[in-house]
């Protein structure tokens, strides 16, 4: 089997996001600007009017409200043009009485979707897979999910990466396996042999001197 020409480099984590210009169904917007203090969840779709779509920007918007309590901004993406959109938006609106707030990127040009890696050979070369971008205040890549044209994505996972991501960068700790708010995080491993000595003295739950927990206060 040929295998097909890979066109597109996504963002690494750590990298800054690349930045942009687009037309969204809140107008133009600019990038760097709409990240600006703030985390942004940046996600794509493969087409408007389609099932599975349907359901995930639903449930973004339904939940916007909760995203913006952790300081975080949403903007969604597909390969239709902004007519398509604001149909679209107006479409649920009206079925379902959900209204997607959050702006849309009509990236009928595929810019934003190549700059992104979004667009995925061996899934389709015409429409964007569903990829989620949660971006820092500061503008950095701090996770990246892909998910295939036919898998629908899982929100509560989204809404736990955000928080264990703020969580992390605000204590400073790691978090282990199916961290939930309010369970402990792990100490960062001693690095030099007197710290290993202090290690053990300490309060924390020790599983051994490289894997310490503590509770977040």
């Amino acid at each position: 089997m040929e295998q097909p020409e890979t066109i597109n480099i996504m963002p690494r984590i750590g990298d800054f996001a690349p930045d942009f210009t687009a037309m969204t169904t809140v107008g133009p917007l600019k990038f760097s600007e709409y990240n600006t203090g703030s985390w942004v969840i940046l996600f794509s779709h493969p087409a408007d009017f389609t099932p599975v779509c349907t359901t995930e920007m639903s449930a973004f918007a339904q939940r916007e409200e909760e995203f913006k309590a952790m300081n975080t901004k949403l903007m969604g993406l597909s390969i239709d043009s902004i007519h398509s959109h604001i149909a679209w938006v107006n479409n649920v609106k009206e079925k379902m009485g959900i209204l997607m707030k959050f702006p849309i990127i009509a990236d009928i040009d595929m810019k934003v979707s190549k700059l992104y890696g979004m667009l995925q050979p061996g899934e389709s070369e015409t429409a964007a897979v569903r990829a989620v971008f949660i971006i820092d205040p500061e503008g950095i890549v701090r996770l990246i999910m892909y998910y295939p044209l036919n898998i629908g994505r899982g929100m509560d996972e989204i809404i736990r990466s955000l928080k264990a991501l703020q969580t992390a960068h605000e204590h400073k700790v790691a978090l282990p396996l199916d961290w939930q708010p309010g369970d402990k995080a792990i100490v960062p491993p001693p690095k030099t042999v007197e710290d290993m000595e202090e290690r053990v003295k300490s309060k924390f739950e020790m599983v051994d001197f490289y894997l310490a927990k503590k509770d977040l206060d």
